[in-house]
């Protein structure tokens, strides 16, 4: 496609992809008839990569022509016209500028020559030519599609050359578990490159083996040590790194990058000397670079990657990263429905990029791309994948590790995969000619409708100016781009997708996969919506609601499908498809709690926490419960307390008063220390009917999540119809779960009465 629209052009643009193709007339045939004259030639001293190229192009080269060209040493052959691999002395003058991993298809009247600067990169001039000249593709993990032709030619003159973007180029998505993907995409595997990835501290200086003996190792937090960080002005931490690593590059001396980061938490070190070395360079980062730089000049013959993430992002005022220190920056706090380059959320991480960039050349970006609280969510950022990725080589970026959801299948994970591998090479590539490409290639012909639902769903995206959040979740998105309406029309085009490839088992697969989306998103807001319309509930005569009839049927397919599809967990760190229908189930069970306080009128003395509105005070009301998860059908209160009046409407006959509070430290959700009832028939003047008290809420150290049913046993009926309920949050954070700047919050999902 893009060889179409630079023919005849040579661009050379530094470390830019280059790709230039010049045809003369005439052609070089490779094969015809199932027969071929031509050898494949190896270099008399071939690399491993060079043998590899040879078996792939021959192997391929025979399943689309019939012909097998025989693979022979370049000392041995005698012909005329022969297909060139690697640096063979009949390449000696093709494309000598090539560097790292640049490659280049070359013919001229001595045949074919495909030649990589080093590395695999003549791998990837194979794929290249199967790919972009002989039309076989390699959408997914699944076998390579690759179309029968009786004759098999390059046009004369060819030119091809081509330079990648980025030197460190990572999708992580399914596909890559698949060898072959990795090879014709040319991207990289973390576990391939780096002896030691992403957040290493606690690897380094393991707290299992050292915290408890020697705590000064560790972060002084609020007057505590804690095992949250290093204490890097610690000599010890120092020698104990040094040691660490040292056995680390005797056990893997072929790695080419090594981390020494911070863990994936908040809590440095503010010991005086940390302390002080962080005041000179303007933050905690300062701490950080200092002590990178330092292990770095011990190691100058290995190269150091380090995390500018949370408290670490900013760039340091005085030190420069050494010479071999990558600094890879994270963008983690930007939403996804805008480009990096103009959203508001992101004007942090531009700052950042910004000023890294004035001190080192060696910058490494750490790319979100999917919903990672709900894989399967539809999350439309695909449309603005290039213009970040352009946005990064203006700002010299030498590599991105784009996360998705790793091992686990997600929503359009092939297509996000497919995508951003073309821009990591070539950030100038046609996206939407890419995008096209790949839904009529992989999707047969519902490909057509699969574009045009990834059209809806970001137009409506667009109409619904809401962020698109890494953490989100679908059902905060009920009035947006995910509402009913919406859902509907997506589901109408995908009606037709399965339609029109219903008697081809793989591509109706691949839609319901896509479909996988939609299904997820409607369970996971019929738990929201609850007794209301498009809830998993509906009317009983008995019960007052009761379980719609054709609901579990639906969780059993969507599992079923979802584990066809890949998927071995919802969110991260979250459950199997299994597990999710089991969490059904326990939902059926419970049926409808009855409650007199249903659609009472709430008032509320404090704001509840506007990042997660659920339905407001009327959350707390609504007949619904919530679930593990905080970002829905919980009312929460950040550094403040539940405070909530409830107006029933009329006066009743209360016996019990019961709610259910969240307890989740890991996100500093925290459990009441009181709840305070009182009642009122005026609404002006209350009496305390009772109070709970919660000893244990903050204690212990725990990170599990719970869910607390606080129920007040009135002694005798109360005749009522004001209900007051005040929930006391924690005035301070535990030690153990102590951060600077941080709250507790308190979360709330039902009052009942009865």
């Amino acid at each position: 496609m893009l060889r179409n629209l630079m023919r005849g052009i040579v661009l050379l643009l530094g470390v830019l992809t280059t790709n230039a193709c010049h045809s003369l007339p005439g052609a070089i045939t490779l094969a015809s008839g199932g027969k071929s004259s031509m050898s494949i030639i190896l270099p008399q001293e071939a690399t491993k990569a060079d043998k590899h190229a040879a078996e792939v192009l021959q192997t391929y080269l025979q399943q689309i022509s019939g012909a097998r060209l025989p693979v022979v040493s370049e000392t041995n052959f005698k012909g005329s016209q022969a297909v060139y691999i690697g640096k063979c002395a009949a390449s000696k003058n093709i494309a000598p500028g090539i560097t790292g991993e640049g490659f280049a298809v070359v013919t001229n009247a001595s045949g074919v020559f495909i030649k990589g600067a080093s590395g695999k990169a003549v791998v990837y001039g194979v794929y290249h030519l199967l790919d972009e000249y002989f039309g076989c593709k390699k959408y997914s993990a699944a076998t390579a599609q690759v179309p029968k032709q009786s004759a098999l030619t390059l046009p004369a003159g060819l030119q091809d050359v081509q330079q990648p973007a980025m030197v460190y180029r990572q999708t992580y998505y399914p596909p890559s578990n698949n060898a072959e993907y990795l090879e014709w995409h040319r991207l990289h595997q973390f576990e391939d490159l780096w002896g030691l990835w992403g957040h290493s501290f606690y690897k380094l200086v393991p707290p299992a083996e050292y915290f408890k003996s020697h705590p000064e190792y560790f972060s002084l937090v609020n007057g505590h040590r804690q095992a949250s960080q290093l204490c890097l002005s610690n000599e010890q931490v120092y020698n104990i790194a040094v040691q660490n690593l040292k056995k680390r590059f005797a056990d893997n001396p072929d790695a080419l990058y090594w981390s020494v980061s911070i863990n994936d938490d908040l809590g440095y070190c503010t010991c005086d000397q940390c302390a002080k070395t962080d005041a000179e360079e303007g933050g905690p980062q300062g701490s950080l670079i200092r002590f990178v730089n330092r292990i770095a000049k011990t190691f100058p013959g290995k190269q150091f990657t380090t995390l500018a993430y949370l408290y670490a992002s900013h760039p340091p005022k005085q030190t420069k990263p050494a010479p071999n220190v990558y600094i890879m920056l994270s963008n983690i706090d930007a939403y996804r429905d805008k480009p990096l380059r103009q959203a508001p959320s992101a004007a942090g991480f531009r700052n950042d990029l910004k000023g890294w960039a004035a001190l080192t050349k060696n910058i490494f970006i750490w790319d979100y791309t999917t919903q990672f609280t709900n894989y399967l969510a539809p999350f439309p950022d695909i449309d603005l994948l290039q213009n970040n990725m352009q946005y990064f080589r203006e700002n010299n970026v030498q590599g991105v590790f784009a996360q998705g959801s790793g091992d686990t299948y997600s929503d359009m994970a092939e297509l996000a995969s497919y995508l951003q591998a073309k821009l990591l090479w070539n950030a100038q590539a046609d996206a939407t000619a890419v995008i096209r490409n790949f839904c009529d290639g992989y999707y047969g012909p519902a490909g057509k409708y699969v574009y045009e639902y990834l059209q809806q769903l970001q137009q409506n995206r667009d109409a619904a100016a809401k962020p698109l959040d890494i953490y989100g979740n679908p059902v905060n998105d009920y009035n947006g781009y995910l509402s009913p309406a919406h859902i509907d029309s997506y589901s109408t085009l995908l009606d037709k997708a399965e339609a029109v490839v219903e008697t081809d088992t793989a591509l109706l697969n691949r839609v319901r996969n896509v479909r996988l989306s939609l299904e997820y998103t409607v369970l996971q807001q019929s738990r929201f919506f609850g007794i209301d319309k498009f809830g998993y509930l509906q009317p009983d005569d008995k019960a007052g609601y009761a379980v719609r009839p054709n609901w579990p049927a639906r969780v059993k397919r969507f599992a079923e499908q979802a584990k066809k599809a890949g998927v071995t967990e919802l969110a991260e760190g979250g459950v199997n498809p299994d597990a999710y229908a089991a969490e059904w189930q326990t939902i059926f069970a419970k049926g409808y709690t009855p409650n007199l306080a249903l659609h009472a009128t709430v008032q509320l003395a404090n704001a509840f926490a506007p990042e997660y509105p659920a339905k407001k005070e009327q959350t707390l009301v609504d007949g619904v419960t919530g679930y593990n998860d905080f970002s829905y059908n919980w009312l929460c209160f950040y550094g403040t307390d539940l405070i909530a009046t409830l107006d029933l409407g009329k006066a009743i006959n209360c016996k019990s008063i019961s709610m259910h509070f969240l307890d989740d430290p890991r996100h500093w959700i925290f459990l009441p220390s009181a709840i305070r009832i009182e009642t009122s028939a005026d609404g002006v003047h209350f009496k305390q009917a009772g109070q709970l008290t919660n000893t244990d809420a903050v204690t212990e150290e725990h990170y599990n999540v719970s869910i607390r049913n606080n129920s007040l046993q009135l002694p005798s009926p109360v005749n009522a119809r004001y209900i007051r309920v005040s929930a006391i949050n924690q005035s301070v954070l535990p030690a153990w779960r102590f951060r600077a700047n941080r709250k507790s919050m308190l979360c709330c999902d039902e009052i009942y009465v009865n």
